[in-house]
C-alpha cells in the first residue's frame, strides 16, 4: 500500500512539471530524476502515456504534446526535441544547412530532414515525417554552438558565396541584434576565410563600437 502510494505521488509530481513547463515541451526521464527512483519515473511515464496526457516519440523520448482545434495532435518542435536530447546526453548541438537558414529568416521553406553538427555520435531520429539527423563534426566547429555566430557561419556556408546578395545580408541586420554583431566581430576569425570576410564587412558591428565596448 505504501508503495503504491508513493508511485501515485511521484505520477502526480511528475505530471505537475510537465503541466509548468507548457505543450509542446519534450522530456526524457532524466528530467525528472530529481522527484523519485528511476523505477518510479518509469512507471509515471509510462502511465501518463497510456493515459494521453503525454506521447512518447521514440523509446525515452516524450512530448506534452499540442493540440490544434481542428487539426488535433501537432509535430513535435524541433528544437524542443534537441533540447531534451542535450540535456540527456550532456552534450551540444549545432543547426546546420537548410535549417540553420530557417531559423534565421533566411530561407521560408522547413526542410524535411534537418540536419545538426553534433560533438557526439551521429545518428538519425525519425519522427513521423520528420527526420532530424546528427553528424558528429569537429571541436572547431562546435567551439561556437551556444553562439549566434555559430548558427549565422552555418547559413551563410549552406546559402553559398553566390547568393549572399544585399537581399540576404539585410534580413541578417535585421535579425540580429547590435550585441549580436559584435559576436559575430570576436568570432568571425573562427569562420572559413570566405564567410569571414562577408561577416566582418557587412554584418559584424564596426571596430570603433567594439573599442568603446572594451575602453
Amino acid at each position: 500500500m505504501k508503495a503504491l502510494i508513493q508511485t501515485q505521488d511521484t505520477e502526480n509530481t511528475v505530471k505537475s512539471r510537465i503541466y509548468g513547463k507548457g505543450r509542446g515541451w519534450c522530456f526524457t526521464p532524466i528530467d525528472f530524476s530529481d522527484l523519485g527512483s528511476s523505477e518510479a519515473i518509469r512507471v509515471a511515464l509510462f502511465r501518463l502515456n497510456n493515459s494521453g496526457v503525454i506521447r512518447r516519440l521514440v523509446h525515452g523520448l516524450y512530448e506534452f504534446p499540442r493540440k490544434h482545434e481542428k487539426l488535433g495532435l501537432l509535430p513535435p518542435k524541433i528544437e524542443f526535441v534537441v533540447k531534451a536530447l542535450a540535456r540527456r546526453d550532456q552534450i551540444r548541438f549545432l543547426p546546420s544547412g537548410a535549417y540553420a537558414a530557417n531559423l534565421l529568416g533566411l530561407t521560408e521553406q522547413v526542410p524535411a530532414k534537418t540536419v545538426f553538427l553534433t560533438e557526439g555520435a551521429s545518428k538519425v531520429i525519425t519522427l513521423g515525417k520528420i527526420k532530424i539527423v546528427f553528424k558528429r563534426t569537429t571541436p572547431k566547429n562546435m567551439a561556437l554552438a551556444e553562439r549566434v555566430s555559430g548558427h549565422v557561419f552555418q547559413a551563410i556556408k549552406y546559402l553559398g558565396k553566390e547568393n549572399i546578395t544585399p537581399e540576404v545580408i539585410a534580413r541578417l541586420r535585421k535579425r540580429l541584434t547590435v550585441d549580436d554583431k559584435k559576436k559575430l566581430a570576436l568570432d568571425s576569425q573562427a569562420a572559413p576565410a570566405w564567410i569571414s570576410k562577408i561577416v566582418r564587412e557587412k554584418l559584424a558591428a564596426p571596430k570603433k563600437l567594439l573599442e568603446k565596448k572594451n575602453g
